[in-house]
């Protein structure tokens, strides 16, 4: 395949830089890598403090220039709503004005509206994929945006979810680097990792251990500090730990040695990076069938169990634990790795940038 020249937006909320915020910005850091190794010019527009070795340029998020008389009005939104809006209606301009043609493609992976509803504006074909169930911004974008570009979502599961806002939709699912998160020997313990917010469930993986009479490890940002503090630090003794916030190749290395992994959605997950990742490892899960997941998850290497059924996640850790690890690695690198989602994502960059092509040479 010819070498493209790829713009990725990223979300601007949070850097995309170890350790990651979550699995967004994990996703994009590896997709401009991946791309980057395998030819191609690569150019990531993300947020401050994102890692320096992807050469990113900014999405300015600093105060909006809006004056005082403006902020007194009564339509006047949140503070934050204002800095992404103008951030990305800057990106936006920018990219229709001097970036016009500078690449064969741009993908979205930003989660805002104005992306989608300014594709029209470019001339570089736009390529978003869906990370999140619809919400009423991107919707509105898709409806108003005329020629709102082409979509990709995370699982079969999204894009079913998104289909009548969008269309058919392109599936891709998110991959992992099987080389970096590599087998490990496992271990007497259970683990949980991902953002510790409400709606990701450790509660639940604390509660399940406990009554299986297995230590738990935590791993994560914590990205809710009110939950954290009411709902997981008390709860925190010698067979309770949480390790942190860890880098990528700690984490590999803590998912490594466990037994069993726990997933614990409390909405459902678009896809559920983190039973990709634990698979890597070689480490079988235990998960709550909701959204994406049971797209991943299969018996040879993990259980599902109903969502927020505590009696079945503890009932289910056992089989688990029975569950040989190299048909959990070997789940990860057939269906989840990163190379499987490049080379899925090359084929629909050299699809649209040769359609958009054809499209411009017949209306000269």
């Amino acid at each position: 395949m010819r070498a493209l020249r790829i713009a990725l937006i990223a979300s601007s909320r949070y850097p995309v830089i170890q350790p990651f915020a979550g699995g967004l910005e994990a996703h994009v850091w590896h997709l401009a890598a991946a791309l980057r190794k395998a030819g191609h010019d690569v150019t990531l527009f993300a947020g401050p403090g994102s890692d320096p070795e992807l050469a990113c340029e900014l999405i300015d998020v600093r105060p909006a220039p809006i004056s005082t008389a403006a902020r007194s009005d009564i339509s006047m939104p949140a503070e934050h709503f204002m800095q992404e809006h103008h951030a990305y209606l800057d990106l936006m301009l920018r990219l229709s004005r001097d970036y016009a043609e500078s690449f064969d493609v741009i993908h979205n992976h930003s989660l805002h509206y104005l992306p989608v509803a300014m594709t029209s504006t470019l001339n570089t074909p736009v390529l978003t994929t869906l990370h999140t169930p619809p919400t009423p911004w991107l919707e509105s974008a898709i409806a108003a945006g005329g020629s709102p570009g082409r979509f990709a979502a995370v699982s079969r599961y999204t894009a079913e979810a998104w289909r009548h806002a969008a269309g058919d939709v392109d599936v891709v699912h998110n991959g992992v680097d099987t080389d970096q998160w590599h087998q490990g020997p496992g271990g007497h313990r259970l683990i949980w990792f991902g953002r510790i917010v409400p709606e990701k469930g450790a509660h639940h993986a604390i509660t399940a251990a406990r009554a299986a009479g297995m230590p738990l490890v935590l791993a994560g940002p914590v990205s809710d500090h009110a939950y954290f503090r009411e709902r997981i630090e008390p709860e925190l003794d010698g067979t309770i730990r949480y390790l942190g916030h860890l880098v990528t190749d700690d984490l590999v290395s803590a998912v490594g040695m466990s037994a069993v992994a726990l997933v614990t959605p409390q909405w459902d997950e678009p896809y559920g990076l983190v039973v990709a990742e634990a698979l890597a490892c070689g480490t079988p899960v235990v998960a709550y069938g909701r959204g994406g997941i049971p797209e991943i998850l299969t018996p040879d290497c993990g259980r599902l169990v109903p969502a927020d059924d505590v009696i079945a996640l503890t009932a289910a850790i056992g089989d688990a634990m029975q569950l040989a690890r190299p048909s959990a690695r070997v789940r990860a690198v057939s269906h989840c790795s990163e190379r499987r989602m490049v080379d899925r994502y090359l084929e629909l960059y050299d699809e649209i940038a040769c359609a958009s092509t054809t499209t411009r040479r017949a209306s000269l």
